[in-house]
């Protein structure tokens, strides 16, 4: 069984961003960097598939500047087998669609039959990337899956709706899935695998060589937020509470003028 999963490298969002020089995205310079969280559910769910069926291979693939092999290294460790770097300095200016067409473009000839992505990025934001690959492909795709098996080619999950639903939804191989928060618990690397992982293939393609198809998005600007001012806690009781609360309203906004 051939097993891909994507991943990611992202900021820690315990960083401090700075808007970049070009106001299109954030600087790089000073940050401390990870795997996306979504994406090490799917790191994770892929080596249990790997584990549960014999004679599997997983290949682990990230898009990136020569950075992102340390965080390949992680999920070598994790258990993949050899990895793929698509080597892309500026791939932060290419849209979900053109990200999507480099990861179909390398698996649509490799005969993958389940691919293993994050929900979304914890940078971007998109959460379009794994379906888009999907329907890239042409194969079946289940997203935002909570719960994951498999059996004699078919894939079951469960999926997190909103108000606390659930679906059950269930495809034959080759397929894909994305991974949400709560599906399984990310192993922490052994020092022997991390030591292992070091020998490992990691295999680097120049994107240009992919072809990936021409962005249809354009990220024009990007701006912290508005700082917006403090809070004001009011104490006392609750006919006090009113009261003030009259007060304020009237000499600050002037609801009650």
């Amino acid at each position: 069984m051939k097993l891909l999963v994507c991943i990611k490298q992202v900021p820690d969002m315990e960083s401090k961003f700075r808007v970049n020089s070009t106001g299109d995205w954030y600087d790089n310079a000073d940050l401390a960097w990870r795997m996306n969280e979504y994406d090490e559910y799917a790191v994770e769910q892929a080596v249990q598939l790997k584990e549960q069926v014999a004679e599997s291979d997983l290949t682990v693939l990230c898009i990136g500047a020569d950075q992102v092999k340390e965080t390949m290294k992680k999920a070598l460790a994790m258990g993949c087998d050899r990895g793929a770097h698509i080597v892309d300095d500026a791939s932060y200016q290419r849209d979900p669609f053109a990200i999507a067409s480099l990861i179909a473009n390398f698996a649509k000839d490799k005969g993958f039959d389940l691919i293993f992505c994050g929900m979304q990025s914890q940078d971007r934001g998109s959460a379009q990337v794994g379906v888009m690959v999907a329907e890239l492909l042409g194969v079946s795709s289940l997203s935002t899956l909570v719960d994951f098996s498999y059996a004699d080619g078919t894939v079951t999950g469960k999926r997190e709706l909103e108000g606390g639903s659930k679906a059950i939804v269930s495809c034959s191989t080759p397929a894909l899935v994305t991974c949400q928060l709560g599906l399984n618990t990310p192993r922490y690397p052994t020092l022997p695998n991390i030591m292992k992982a070091k020998k490992k293939e990691l295999l680097s393609i120049p994107a240009a060589e992919l072809e990936p198809a021409d962005s249809r998005l354009q990220t024009l600007s990007l701006a912290p937020p508005e700082k917006k001012g403090s809070g004001l806690i009011l104490e006392g009781d609750p006919a006090e509470l009113a009261d003030q609360l009259i007060q304020i309203l009237k000499e600050k906004t002037g609801v009650l003028a």
